[in-house]
């Protein structure tokens, strides 16, 4: 009997594991450039995209996992001296990839990492 429940628990384990929410996360994106790769959230994520905008016309992503109490929310990020850079609006999912189309290509990550510089330079 104690052989069955032990076989019985390792099987719930290995389910356990492979249940884990996998999301497409994009650290930093410009405009439709978001270089996108395949995480996997801890325990008590979503899946999340989140859409900004900085300057007043550049257009930020980012995409990811995000803890459950800070979805649907929108997010100020500010520099030292409590100037805003951006407000980012933060959508969750909870659902395998739910959280939009796959990366880009080489010249795209590079364009969109160019870009972010530039982003980056006229804030700062």
């Amino acid at each position: 009997m104690n052989r069955v429940l032990l076989q019985l628990v390792a099987v719930g384990f290995c389910f356990a594991v492979v249940q884990a929410l996998q999301c497409y996360e994009c650290k930093f994106g410009v405009g439709n450039l978001c270089a996108t790769s395949k995480v996997t959230c801890a325990t008590g994520e979503q899946c999340f995209s989140g859409v900004g905008e900085a300057a007043g016309f550049v257009s930020i992503k980012m995409k990811g996992c995000l803890e459950l109490a800070k979805c649907n929310k929108t997010e100020d990020t500010v520099l030292p001296g409590n100037t805003t850079v951006y407000k980012m609006y933060k959508t969750c999912c909870n659902s395998d990839l739910c959280n939009a189309a796959p990366g880009t290509s080489g010249l795209s990550t590079a364009l969109a990492t160019i870009a972010a510089l530039f982003v980056a330079n006229t804030l700062l």
